[in-house]
């Protein structure tokens, strides 16, 4: 995301932190996403596609158990960023392979080894039929996301990217981690940018005021206060700087690390058209 302001900025038109046992953030942990999702369709779903699937409903800001209706939406991408999502399964598939061969491995398991599973999901779920991708780029994953979107939007590929992110906490995924993670997803759905009253912007580009308060090192640290979140980590701070912005009233908020001139590396901004930049 660089370049002149208008082609750094996008507009973030709803999102959501789903975070179980966070409060001000709860959200239903897997094994209860039926409550928001419904009960069709989940079973044998991953932790991690469930709370993606609940992260993006919300965004969304549907109601507990609406689906999806009508055409495919093929002008909306898919970016999910997720690094040890599927890993249990992945595990179990390997281990039922060594132990009495492939036939030992379940129907309902085995798609569930593909590494894009969170991302094909989410869009099959929600009927998005645009460009697809998965990001499993470590802690960084959540902000080469926020690039990728921003790229799929001033290329065309897409008229809107949902971003989602999501990790779960299990045994297998914690090892492999080298340490404990937090299981949570959050989502931030984008759009080109355009004047259009009453939206929240997302800015890399320099020359913004500061921001009033900042997500990250220095300001509302997440892993510090919350937990690891790895792969879903920069979408968890940019959801978060959104609901800081706009619900809390702060107005203008920065995602580190800094800029060499002093500025964050992104700000979330409430916009409007009579307004301007708050």
């Amino acid at each position: 995301m660089t370049g002149r302001a208008g082609e750094t900025r996008l507009l973030l038109t709803g999102w959501s932190l789903h975070l179980p046992g966070i409060e001000g953030f709860d959200g239903a942990p897997p094994e209860k996403a039926a409550t928001v999702l419904g009960r069709k369709g989940l079973l044998y779903k991953e932790p991690s596609t469930r709370l993606a699937l609940c992260a993006v409903h919300r965004a969304l800001g549907w109601e507990p158990g609406q689906r999806a209706t009508g055409p495919i939406e093929t002008g909306t991408a898919v970016v999910a960023c997720s690094n040890l999502g599927n890993v249990e399964t992945v595990a179990k598939v390997t281990r039922a392979v060594e132990a009495e061969g492939g036939r030992a491995v379940s129907v309902l398991d085995a798609p569930n080894v593909s590494p894009n599973v969170v991302a094909s999901t989410v869009a099959l779920w929600f009927g998005f039929g645009g460009p697809n991708l998965m990001l499993c780029s470590g802690s960084t994953a959540g902000h080469a996301g926020l690039r990728m979107a921003s790229l799929l939007l001033r290329s065309g590929r897409a008229t809107r990217v949902v971003l989602v992110g999501a990790e779960p906490d299990d045994e297998i995924a914690s090892i492999l981690h080298d340490g404990p993670l937090r299981a949570g997803s959050a989502c931030a759905i984008l759009e080109p940018w355009r004047e259009n009253s009453g939206h929240v912007v997302v800015d890399a580009g320099p020359g913004m005021p500061m921001p009033r308060r900042t997500v990250g090192p220095g300001g509302f640290d997440v892993k510090e206060r919350w937990g690891d979140f790895y792969g879903a980590h920069g979408v968890v701070e940019l959801a978060l700087a959104a609901h800081l912005a706009v619900t809390e009233g702060e107005g203008r908020v920065g995602i580190g690390p800094r800029r060499p001139d002093g500025g964050p590396s992104v700000t979330v901004t409430e916009y409007s058209d009579e307004m301007g930049f708050r």
